[in-house]
């Protein structure tokens, strides 16, 4: 992006202000039971987004993941001495109660008998595996492209002089890609067209309640290629509002189910440090609040001979000053490394509000969410976000904005979601060419910058490892910050497509996924008259997943 405004990285040092005088001041334990993150794609988040919706729990936080074992168990419990306390809920949620207790034995019993020391060691080899078979006939989609920068561009049109209007056509370039069309959010791994397949196994070590260390390693095959990796692996020390961890994990930061602006697994794991706290604390006149502070380095990359390998970090804040509503603050910034000016002053102004000289490129913003009681909790909830400020104002504005119905019906067995995102023309460009990406895919949302996206998805749930879900996705690239190239018009792509799962129970705590997915792009790549076709079968076999 254009470098004649100021970063919004300046924000940072009022969160982590906020961040040390809670933790200073809070009035829970800052240790607490230590346990290991549960993947981002298990259907605990599912179970207790239901619960939730039953009226079951009230103290959850969305807009920080992955939860832990420990806060996962936190929630279980809750939503047990509801029920029991409770008008007589549907007998599903009790089915959701025993399911999530099945997911989770040594945390579920450790918190519900505080007394109870944990073993001074203890391990769980196969703690959970999942198996992954793909079959896709299509390509992805490049976002590599030039966009049009038009400066003079405030916020709810306020502020727009801060920022001088570009001469058109003044460009940007977007860069990375799609990955696996019809697959997102799957941690950086890239299925072809064709047959391939994986498989993920987790392990677990635990050192009484105080350290946990997690090994996932991964194996992908697509006939051609065999690959061996780890996925995630991680040392933990401590838990409750206070908790370190080293190693590489996914994270996600928002409110979004499809996708968030600053951070989600949509990429490869990044092998990062982070300090943060798995659950919630109390503040004195704040409220119930967590944070997340993630540091990173990333790959070098090489563009027209130019060098760089940025420092990345992230941080993230959550307060609910009462039980239905949830707010939130994102940050995500990279930083110095080789070919950029790294001297003291550079750094200092890049930290609080950089110049022409400044050495980083950073976007952050606001999210809330509200649960309505009065219509079966239903959830409200969006994120906007700056890439940049001029002076003082936020500009180069994106959404994410959604509406979840956790029980069309009352017997909570039907939910709907509905989400929008919309990505400014310019989000995850920046002064370092490869922009806001980690191994040629976004950070943020999978769908890129100057983007629209509509999803839809609606479910319906048999029983609690029994559910059949439906999705529409409609998708439009190039509606803003078209450009010509060549001396040749960009056309507006457009992408409809269509995805179905079914979830269901085979023996014992093995579940199996059945999905397919079909997607029709117009204008692919914003080349008028190209056309694509692409589908996708997947089959999955989960333990404990």
């Amino acid at each position: 992006m254009r470098k004649n405004n100021s970063k919004s990285a300046r924000a940072l040092s009022a969160p982590a202000v906020v961040i040390t005088l809670a933790l200073l001041f809070a009035a829970s334990p800052l240790w607490a039971l230590s346990s290991a993150n549960i993947p981002l794609d298990s259907p605990a988040y599912s179970y207790l987004d239901k619960l939730a919706g039953f009226g079951l729990i009230s103290s959850d936080f969305k807009g920080i993941k992955p939860f832990s074992k420990s806060e996962a168990a936190r929630l279980l419990l809750e939503a047990e001495k509801n029920l029991g306390a409770g008008e007589a809920a549907p007998a599903f949620a009790a089915e959701l109660i025993r399911r999530m207790r099945q997911l989770i034995p040594r945390e579920a019993s450790l918190r519900a008998n505080p007394d109870k020391k944990p073993r001074r060691f203890d391990y769980n080899p196969v703690s959970s595996l999942r198996m992954r078979y793909i079959y896709l006939d299509g390509a992805p989609r490049d976002y590599d492209r030039l966009v049009h920068d038009p400066g003079d561009d405030g916020v709810f049109g306020i502020g727009s002089s801060l920022r001088p209007e570009n001469q058109y056509p003044s460009a940007a370039h977007q860069r990375g890609g799609e990955g696996t069309p019809l697959l997102e959010n799957n941690n950086g791994v890239v299925h072809k067209d064709g047959h391939s397949g994986e498989l993920r196994w987790g392990s677990e070590w635990y050192l009484g309640g105080f350290a946990t260390a997690l090994l996932e390693p991964s194996l992908f095959t697509d006939g051609d290629d065999n690959k061996l990796s780890l996925n995630r692996g991680y040392l933990k020390l401590g838990g409750g509002a206070l908790e370190l961890e080293a190693g590489k994990d996914e994270n996600w930061l928002g409110l979004g189910y499809r996708g968030n602006i600053t951070l989600t697994n949509n990429a490869e794991n990044f092998t990062q440090v982070k300090i943060s706290s798995p659950e919630p604390f109390n503040v004195k006149y704040i409220g119930a609040m967590k944070y997340a502070v993630i540091a990173s380095r990333f790959d070098e990359t090489t563009f027209d001979g130019v060098v760089r390998q940025p420092w990345f970090y992230a941080v993230k804040l959550s307060v609910k000053p009462a039980d239905n509503l949830e707010v939130g603050f994102n940050l995500g910034r990279q930083v110095g490394g080789p070919g950029v000016k790294n001297s003291l002053g550079d750094s200092l102004r890049g930290l609080i509000g950089g110049t022409a000289s400044d050495n980083s490129n950073g976007l952050a913003g606001f999210e809330a969410r509200y649960r309505m009681p009065w219509l079966r909790n239903a959830e409200l909830y969006g994120e906007f976000s700056g890439e940049d400020t001029a002076l003082f104002w936020p500009i180069v504005e994106s959404y994410v904005a959604g509406l979840y119905l956790p029980r069309l019906t009352d017997d909570g067995r039907n939910d709907f979601r509905f989400e929008f995102f919309q990505g400014n023309q310019i989000l995850y460009t920046g002064m370092y060419p490869s922009g806001y990406i980690y191994k040629d895919l976004p950070i943020g949302h999978s769908q890129g910058g100057a983007t629209q996206d509509f999803f839809f998805r609606t479910s319906h749930w048999f029983s609690a490892r029994n559910n059949l879900a439906l999705e529409y996705i409609y998708t439009n690239r190039g509606k803003i910050g078209r450009i010509p190239v060549d001396g040749v018009e960009q056309a507006v792509e457009r992408k409809h497509a269509g995805r179905i799962f079914w979830n269901l129970p085979l023996y014992g705590d093995m579940d199996a996924q059945l999905g397919y997915g079909i997607e029709k792009i117009t204008n692919l790549n914003l080349v008028a008259g190209a056309e694509l076709t692409n589908q996708l079968v997947k089959f999955e076999l989960k333990y404990k997943y």
